[in-house]
């Protein structure tokens, strides 16, 4: 399961609003090779599935991450931070060994 907080839950709801997208979109969470750790998060809006997508809703936020991504972000908590160290979407992740000093990137 993926967990959003409720700084991500507005973060979300504002840019689904603002940036036009569908009213059935849901947060596409996945992890793809890169970064200086080795993995690199990936955010984005969908509305559309696709074979072997997990599906989790919390906090009111639909939250998809296909098969090969959950393995990586199993009890990840999605977060928004707009403070001095930077603005944007952080993933909490228990599973990983290491970050790089930007959060960006991890490895397992």
């Amino acid at each position: 399961m993926i967990k959003v907080n409720d700084s991500a839950r507005i973060q979300v709801a504002n840019l689904i609003a603002s940036e036009g997208h569908p009213d059935d979109s849901f947060v596409r969470v996945g992890v793809k090779g890169g970064g200086c750790s080795g993995l690199m998060y990936e955010l984005d809006f969908d509305n559309v599935m696709t074979e072997g997508d997990q599906v989790f809703e919390d906090n009111g936020v639909k939250v998809v991450v296909d098969k090969k991504s959950f393995l990586y972000l199993v009890g990840t908590e999605l977060e928004y931070s707009d403070g001095l160290n930077g603005k944007g979407f952080v993933f909490r992740n228990p599973n990983a060994n290491r970050t790089c000093g930007c959060g960006e990137s991890f490895s397992i």
